[in-house]
């Protein structure tokens, strides 16, 4: 790489975090350029001395990508102090970050990733990736939740964007999303009057969890063209 980018875009290259993350590293003070104080305006190259928290980012790392069995209980949010952090969990090498989140509350598919590049491609919402989802609720339900829930409900203040329901059992059902809402599904559920006992994701893009191959709590590198996407 010669030719300078900004520095935001440079960290998330190099897998040290998200750009939005790099902003807020940025913000705290926590990232020097040849010495000084890092700002927003700042573009290097990998002949910079670039040092976040206290490291030399000398190198970029090739590019990765994991999918990431989660287990209930692991926080996406990369929080060194908290225990439950996803970030005592990640590969130790080369540093990567999820793409998007999964509440601490809900399990499955995760992926992380050290390709800034990807991640914003993955996080855009003209691409809406599909999301697979399986339910359980805490009683049951039967077509007309599932018709309701697929024309969409009003959360956070919008109606939620149509989408795919399936019953699966009397208290099971899968769903598919193409936006992201905070707990959109649990407060989805909650409006038409249940509450989420168990939420797994099982597909993102064009990758499914294979439970049998990818047990809970491991990861395993795959390939873009497993996910189906075309890099840009």
């Amino acid at each position: 790489m010669l030719k300078p980018i900004r520095l935001a875009k440079f960290l998330g290259h190099a897998g040290v975090c998200s750009r939005r993350q790099a902003s807020r590293l940025i913000d705290a003070g926590e990232v020097t350029v040849n010495g000084n104080l890092a700002n927003h305006i700042d573009h290097v190259t990998a002949q910079d001395v670039v040092i976040v928290q206290g490291q030399a980012i000398t190198t970029l790392p090739e590019k990765v990508l994991y999918a990431y069995h989660k287990p209930v209980g692991i926080d996406c949010k990369l929080n060194i102090d908290d225990p439950t952090s996803l970030i005592h969990y990640l590969p130790e090498t080369p540093r990567v970050y999820p793409i998007g989140r999964l509440d601490k509350d809900s399990r499955g598919l995760l992926l992380l990733t050290n390709d800034g590049a990807l991640c914003q491609q993955m996080l855009h919402p003209e691409h809406h990736q599909k999301k697979e989802y399986w339910v359980e609720v805490d009683r049951p339900i039967d077509t007309s939740f599932c018709q309701k829930m697929a024309n969409g409900v009003p959360i956070n203040g919008q109606i939620t964007l149509p989408c795919d329901v399936e019953l699966l059992t009397p208290t099971r059902f899968k769903i598919t999303l193409q936006q992201g809402l905070n707990r959109q599904i649990r407060k989805m559920s909650h409006y038409c009057g249940y509450r989420v006992i168990d939420l797994l994701r099982v597909k993102i893009a064009g990758f499914t969890l294979q439970p049998s191959d990818l047990t809970e709590g491991a990861y395993q590198r795959i390939s873009h063209s497993e996910l189906g996407i075309v890099q840009k």
